[in-house]
């Protein structure tokens, strides 16, 4: 086989690409639909998953919980400098959207082609070890 090729019969490689996926979905598409989507598939799967999907399913849970509680975060940030009417509101959206969420984005779409080659990832600084 050569190097460039994919190994499609990695085991939990397909658990990896789902909780990928889930989390971007998460993140762009259906927020709360495909978190809920992503739980069910962790409580499912979190013990008798291959190593490879327990990897990312931990990655992909936790990434989740830190976007969550950083979304909360951005939304008490907004409260506490005068609501939703203040001027500061478009700075605080601005400032999050370019640096947490498409930091989270980024780190699901690096996990995702980690999973789709069938290797372990762990998303810097808040993934768990």
């Amino acid at each position: 086989m050569a190097s460039s090729e994919l190994d499609f019969n990695i085991p939990g490689r397909e658990i990896a690409v789902a909780a990928e996926a889930l989390y971007l979905a998460n993140l762009m598409i259906v927020p709360g639909v495909a978190f809920i989507a992503l739980m069910v598939l962790w409580l499912r799967e979190r013990r008798r998953a291959p190593e490879l999907a327990q990897v990312h399913l931990r990655q992909t849970v936790a990434a989740s919980l830190w976007a969550g509680m950083l979304l909360v975060v951005a939304n008490a940030a907004i409260i506490f400098t005068g609501g939703y009417g203040s001027p500061y509101t478009w700075v605080i959206v601005i400032l999050y959207f370019t640096t947490c969420h498409s930091t989270l984005i980024f780190c699901g779409a690096i996990g995702l082609a980690k999973a789709l080659a069938g290797k372990p990832f762990r998303y810097p600084l808040i993934g768990p070890r």
